[in-house]
């Protein structure tokens, strides 16, 4: 199965962090995420996730450094993820693509029901959450 490359944002904002939520008619329906998505032929993995965010929140980030890199396979799709900091440098995050949005606490982690492939980075957050 081919790979496809997919690129998220760990937004922050105090010691909250943003997820949206998937729409209803898309794979992982109403499932909790991190924004991001797939990277065009020919984009950087930046440069996809400006786009991402830009389309789907309407905010325009800058990207810092990787926070962590995992492969994930669903049924329908193997996914190479790579979470990157990144701080929101205009906009403020709007639904033009999902069906909710919420800022977070790690201990708040477990009131939503996230995507599988985020779960290794969850418990990663928790575990500095817990610091």
């Amino acid at each position: 199965m081919k790979m496809t490359e997919v690129v998220a944002a760990l937004i922050r904002r105090g010691d909250t962090f943003l997820i949206c939520r998937r729409p209803a008619h898309k794979a992982r329906a109403l499932m909790w995420e991190f924004v991001g998505g797939k990277v065009e032929p020919g984009e950087t993995k930046e440069a996809a996730l400006r786009r991402e965010c830009r389309e789907e929140l309407g905010i325009d980030i800058e990207v810092g450094d990787v926070y962590m890199e995992l492969t994930h396979v669903y049924p329908d799709i193997t996914i190479r993820l790579t979470l990157f900091n990144a701080s929101i440098v205009g906009g403020e995050p709007k639904l033009l693509e999902h069906s909710a949005l919420a800022w977070i606490t790690p201990a708040g982690i477990g009131g939503y029901a996230f995507c599988p492939a985020d779960e290794e980075i969850l418990e990663r957050l928790r575990r500095e959450g817990a610091v």
